[in-house]
Order: C-alpha cells, then sequence, then structure tokens
C-alpha cells in the first residue's frame, strides 16, 4: 500500500517482494500450539526485522504461539492477494517480465504467486471468498480485529484484483491456460458480488462485509466494488447514490475520513459490529480512516463532482491542520481518528496518505 504512492524506488519494492516471497511457507501445513495453523504457501502477515515471518496479526511472535483467536485458526486472506498486487505494480512500472523467473527458493516468482492466490478458499461455483468459524481467516487486513464469518466482501473483491493481475502477468509470460484461467475467475467473482453481499432491510443500499457472523453494511467494500468496477452498472448506480447520500447526511465520513460501517446501522447499542473485542467507536469499531478516502473521491468526481471536490478538501485541510510535521499536537496521516479525539491512533500511518494519493495521481 505504501508502494502504491510511487514515491519508493522499485528496488525497494523488489527487495521486499523477494523478502516476501523467501518467507512463504513450504509445501507442509504447520500446525500450530495456539490451535491455529499455517496452510501450504502461505504468505506471512508481517516479517521482523531479523527476517523471521510472522503469519498472523496481533503478535510479534514468529514461533508456534502465534494465532488463534480473535486473530484467525489460518492466516490472513489478503496478504495472499497484496503480493500479488505488488509483484504487478514492479512489472507495470519496469516493463521487465524477467523477475517473474527469478527463483526464490527453488520456484519462480510466478509460481510462488500462483501457489499464493490458490490459498484463501473460494467457491467453485462463485468465486466467492469465504471462511468458516473452524478455520476462520481474517478476510481483509484492516478488519483484523472483526470476527466475520461466511463469505467475505472485501476478501472476494481482492481476489478478483489478483485475478485480473495474475492474468496479465501469465500473459506476459505467453502462459494462454493460466492466462484464460484467472480471467475467467475474475470474470466469475464479479458476476456473483451483487447477489451475494446485497443487504437486506432497511439499511440502504449497500453490499454487507459477509454473509455470516458480522454481516453489517459495508462502507469501505461498497466503495471498492465500484471502484473496480464488480458490480453491474445498475448496482454501481446505486452505490453511488447511497453514498453520496449517506456524505451528504453525515453517516460515514468526518474531517475526510471514513467509517467502516455508516452511523445509524450499527449491530447494537454496544458496537458497530457483531462481533469484536474492540470497544465502540474505536479502531475498526467504529472510528474514522484516511486510507479508503481516495476510492470515494474518484468513484464520486463523475457524477457528484462537488461532493468529491468537498471531500478532497477536508481530507486535504485535515491533513495540513494535523501534520506531523508540525511537531507538537500534529501526527497525521494518523492511522484512524474521530469520536472527539479519543479514537486518534497511531501517527504517520503510511497507507492513509499513500492509497488516496494514488487513487487519485496514480491510477
Amino acid at each position: 500500500m505504501i508502494f502504491h504512492g510511487g514515491f519508493l524506488a522499485n528496488e525497494v519494492g523488489l527487495d521486499h517482494l523477494r523478502l516476501i516471497l523467501g518467507c512463504q511457507n513450504g509445501p507442509t501445513p504447520r500446525p500450530l500450539s495456539s490451535g491455529a495453523w499455517i496452510p501450504p504457501h502461505a504468505i506471512p502477515d508481517h516479517i521482523l526485522l531479523d527476517g523471521r515471518p510472522v503469519f498472523f496479526p496481533g503478535t510479534y511472535s514468529p514461533n508456534d504461539d502465534q494465532g488463534g483467536e480473535p486473530w484467525g485458526i489460518t492466516p490472513p486472506f489478503n496478504n495472499h492477494f497484496d503480493v500479488i498486487w505488488l509483484a504487478h505494480m514492479l512489472v507495470n512500472r519496469t516493463g521487465q517480465t524477467a523477475l517473474l523467473r527469478e527463483n526464490i527458493n527453488g520456484l519462480s516468482v510466478f509460481e510462488r504467486l500462483r501457489l499464493a492466490y490458490h490459498v484463501p478458499t473460494a467457491d467453485e461455483r462463485t468465486g466467492v471468498v469465504y471462511t468458516t468459524p473452524e478455520q476462520r481467516a481474517v478476510g481483509f487486513i484492516f478488519c483484523d480485529s472483526i470476527y466475520m464469518t461466511g463469505s467475505l466482501l472485501t476478501a472476494s473483491l481482492l481476489r478478483i484484483r489478483a485475478s485480473r493481475h495474475m492474468a496479465e502477468l501469465a500473459a506476459a509470460l505467453k502462459r494462454r491456460a493460466d492466462a484464460k484461467f484467472f480471467r475467467q475467475q475474475a470474470a466469475l467473482t464479479a458476476s456473483h458480488i451483487a447477489a451475494t453481499f446485497a443487504c437486506n432491510g432497511n439499511a440502504g443500499v449497500w453490499l454487507k462485509a459477509s454473509t455470516g457472523v458480522s454481516a453489517q453494511p459495508d462502507v469501505w467494500g461498497s466503495i471498492y466494488a465500484v471502484y473496480i468496477n464488480a458490480v453491474p452498472s445498475d448496482t454501481k448506480a446505486a452505490l453511488l447514490r447511497q453514498l453520496a447520500s449517506a456524505l451528504e447526511h453525515g453517516t460515514i465520513e468526518f474531517e475526510g475520513a471514513l467509517r467502516h460501517v455508516p452511523l445509524g446501522c450499527d449491530a447494537s447499542a454496544d458496537s458497530a459490529w457483531e462481533r469484536t473485542p474492540t470497544p465502540q467507536n474505536r479502531y475498526q469499531n467504529g472510528a474514522y480512516w484516511h486510507m479508503p478516502a481516495g476510492w470515494l473521491i474518484a468513484i464520486l468526481k463523475a457524477d457528484y463532482p462537488e461532493l468529491a471536490q468537498a471531500l478532497a478538501g477536508r481530507f486535504v485541510a485535515h491533513m495540513r491542520q494535523n501534520a506531523f510535521t508540525r511537531g507538537d499536537a500534529g501526527g497525521a496521516p494518523w492511522e484512524c481518528i474521530g469520536w472527539d479525539g479519543a479514537a486518534k491512533q497511531n501517527p504517520i500511518f503510511g497507507p492513509s496518505m499513500t492509497v488516496p494519493f494514488a487513487a487519485l495521481a496514480c491510477d
């Protein structure tokens, strides 16, 4: 997400791609004492400064005590799709397909990406990513403290993105059968997003985050589905109208940052989501985040240019007034903000700036 902003040298991205794929799990499952396990070819969640991989959020332990609820029984799904994104960016920026043939611990980069792609569980009929309580995985790292089950919206959208990327990478290598397979998977998953995640009831026109536990209306997922063209035109138009209305009524945004669940759609009086250990209106359970703001500005600017411009203005004003370069009270870009300052945490959080910048300047 930071590399996406375009400010890091290609060599930095390539070093990180090699590091990540070099830490990819091997062909054998790894059971853990926590009750979790690491599937074959899983991608780590983060890597320690000494080079040891950690496969689950919520810990810096690379040992067998990592994982287990609330962080999941298997590693987060999005990591597998994000490493494909990194490789795709590198090929596009350098024009070099040779890096896809590079050998890392006995396998080519492309083969490692292909194996990583198949780690997240997806329904064969629909291509939609799902998880079960028995083998639960976080679908999206920005919801890693939220317990979700069933079909997962954002993880499915990331699978569409990864399928498109893998199709392009396969075509660049003249692997026509692989390119055809990944194109078909992208189309298959996209064709089932609207029907699988349509909200029912009086919440408005949203896509829901999941179909099991924590099936709340998902602001970010609804935005990203439009942003990557993963829904048909009628669904896109309805979602844009809903997003525009929510902006005008102040139910999803604060100072250019976005809430995961619209105000008024919380699962209960005590929590935005049905199940999470995070306190209400803090962190992923109701704070506001700048990371997805660029996607919303980008999709609104054609049909709702005044709303898009005003949102961009509030984003920039917040960043200027709260910049970490101001010293004393400054810390922006924060990871998340809101609720009289009590939800503000983690200063100088790269994706809060690089992802919006890339959405507006690079994509």
